[in-house]
């Protein structure tokens, strides 16, 4: 179907260089520009949370103190500058929007924004965001501010780097270790996250990424129609998508494995549950038509957000729990950080 409704031929080039053809509607339609700061993508702003209980591992003492107000503006932060990198992508990507079955319908695309209001939004989110961010304190501000030029580099050219095979994959995905950065400073501002666990939370994120661009391309089902749409995919196949799923996984285990040993052995007996959680999310990639293309939408995948939830309660569990017997077993000596229980 998708093939029916697009024609390639020299609609690239066109598309590239020209504003939207559809004049927008006169009525200001204020749920349109609700729509495109995509407040309905701020759930992936949990990939904090690993940050937050990072912080309250290495330092335990945290519990004590009043952090709560600290964090909700953390959060809302965040919010914001997440908002104002979605509101320049989806004005930017709309003249390619309109060669994709689904997001022609989006909101710029079909013509139900103005763009100089649009592209004044994307300014104002993004100042309000870093403002509150720099209320937080420094470090989190230095974040706020990755978060957001990591945005503008994946969307903006001359450097897009959403059009640039695997990096626009590891480029967006970029955002999850800045996420995990953005938890952390919340709550601690003289120290930096171990970097095996920065380098494991991008690439596990870098997973995800592939996984939606497999299904996006299975979906488009024509090569020529899936290049005009996204000039990344003139480089991929199915069988290239999954090689680099299959290197984002292996990377992503490797790391964790080195933060595993290096600070919480305890945490190795969440591997199966890690690596049971990679493979149930490859079986949704693989279905047709895969709600991956549309991280929002996996709610509706009951069993995989069962098994998430189940596995980040074991992952948290263990992270405050200690089990002195099992050192001895792997031959590796104990980390000084104290946790909330011992068995």
């Amino acid at each position: 179907m998708a093939a029916n409704e697009i024609q390639p031929g020299n609609t690239r080039k066109q598309t590239e260089n020209r504003e939207i053809a559809i004049p927008p509607k006169t009525v200001f339609d204020v749920g349109a520009y609700i729509a495109i700061a995509r407040p309905d993508h701020w759930f992936k702003n949990v990939f904090m949370l690993l940050g937050v209980f990072l912080a309250f591992f290495m330092e335990p003492n945290l519990v004590s103190q009043s952090w709560l107000g600290q964090l909700l503006a953390a959060v809302a932060a965040t919010c914001l500058i997440s908002s104002s990198n979605y509101v320049i992508n989806e004005i930017l990507d709309a003249p390619l929007d309109r060669l994709h079955p689904i997001k022609k319908n989006r909101p710029v695309p079909s013509g139900r924004v103005h763009l100089p209001v649009a592209y004044g939004e994307w300014i104002i989110i993004g100042i309000l965001g870093l403002g509150l961010a720099w209320t937080v304190n420094p470090p989190f501000f230095l974040s706020g501010c990755a978060l957001w030029i990591a945005g503008l580099c994946y969307n903006i050219r001359p450097v897009r780097t959403k059009d640039i095979p695997y990096i626009d994959v590891l480029s967006e995905s970029l955002n999850n270790p800045i996420r995990l950065y953005l938890g952390w400073f919340a709550l601690i501002a003289n120290k930096i996250p171990p970097v095996s666990l920065t380098i494991a939370y991008w690439m596990a994120g870098a997973f995800f990424m592939g996984a939606k661009r497999y299904a996006e391309y299975r979906m488009i089902n024509d090569p020529k129609v899936a290049g005009a749409y996204r000039r990344s995919f003139r480089h991929y196949n199915e069988n290239r998508l999954l090689i680099s799923l299959f290197c984002y996984a292996t990377a992503c285990a490797f790391f964790t494995a080195i933060f595993i040993v290096r600070y919480h052995l305890e945490l190795i007996l969440a591997a199966p549950l890690f690596a049971g959680f990679f493979a149930c999310y490859m079986r949704v990639a693989l279905k047709p038509d895969s709600p991956v293309q549309n991280p929002e939408k996996l709610y509706q995948e009951k069993t995989l957000m069962v098994y998430a939830v189940f596995t980040f309660i074991i992952f948290t569990l263990l992270l405050f729990t200690n089990i002195p017997n099992l050192y001895p077993l792997f031959n590796v000596a104990p980390n000084r950080v104290v946790p909330l229980w011992v068995f």
